[in-house]
């Protein structure tokens, strides 16, 4: 199987894409249609990945998934945000993007929280063939836990790595990270991620991976295994999501 030396990762994050405060999942199409078009232009091999907003957090909390093994609740959570990614996947065929949606649940298992095994031979042949794998936050199979909660961050960190991605960008709501003043920090690093960590909080809205804090912890892991830059940015911001797929540094970089 050929290796894809230019690969990007996008990943949209659920609180772009959905209404993160309500309790029940409630979608931003608008959002999601601008999206969709500014990716269009697009034409090298792409990965999008997307968080499971209001459709998946509350779900996920109402049954404990992390820490109690229930097949019902997993199946809820799963079909919520199956539905979510149908919405996505949707939108971006409409827009002329060939895109396909990657269920986890169905290609990845984890140990005690973190992917152990991806089935990735799938997506080698969708990016051989101009494909866009569309994956999404999930409820997979755990060999310690029985069930898991996986973060598209997460997800993130793992292809890059395994796909040897070439560029990564996270769209957020917020202009990047933060520092306590609300200032845009350009560049985070092994060295200097003690000294913000305390400005990084996690998520207002319901959420169980970690919010920004889990994300800098995904990319500050990958940049230390591959020297991969990763850029957070914000994705509600028209154009920002083309700025970057043209190739420009944009938000925060979390660099080596």
């Amino acid at each position: 199987m050929s290796q894809h030396k230019n690969i990007t990762i996008l990943k949209i994050g659920g609180s772009v894409i959905t209404d993160k405060s309500s309790d029940i999942g409630k979608v931003q199409i608008e959002e999601i249609e601008r999206i969709c078009q500014e990716i269009s232009g697009y034409s090298n091999d792409l990965i999008i990945v997307h968080g499971a907003g209001s459709y998946g957090h509350p779900l996920a909390k109402k049954y404990d998934l992390d820490n109690i093994p229930d097949p019902k609740g997993a199946i809820i959570t799963h079909s919520s945000v199956k539905s979510l990614n149908e919405i996505m996947v949707s939108s971006l065929q409409k827009a002329g993007i060939d895109a396909v949606s990657v269920h986890p649940l169905n290609n990845t298992v984890s140990n005690d929280g973190r992917i152990s095994d991806m089935f990735l031979s799938n997506i080698h042949i969708m990016l051989e063939n101009g494909l866009v794998p569309v994956i999404h936050g999930d409820v997979v199979m755990d060999i310690t836990n029985t069930f898991s909660v996986i973060s598209g961050d997460q997800i993130v960190s793992y292809l890059a790595n395994k796909l040897k991605a070439s560029r990564v960008g996270i769209g957020s709501i917020e202009d990047g990270v933060m520092d306590n003043k609300g200032k845009t920090l350009t560049k985070i690093t092994s060295s200097n991620f003690k000294e913000i960590e305390k400005f990084l909080g996690v998520s207002k809205n319901t959420d169980v991976t970690g919010g920004m804090l889990g994300k800098v912890n995904e990319l500050l892991q990958l940049c230390e295994i591959t020297g991969a830059t990763s850029y957070i940015f914000n994705a509600k911001k028209p154009n920002n999501i083309s700025y970057f797929l043209s190739g420009h540094n944009i938000g925060t970089a979390i660099k080596k």
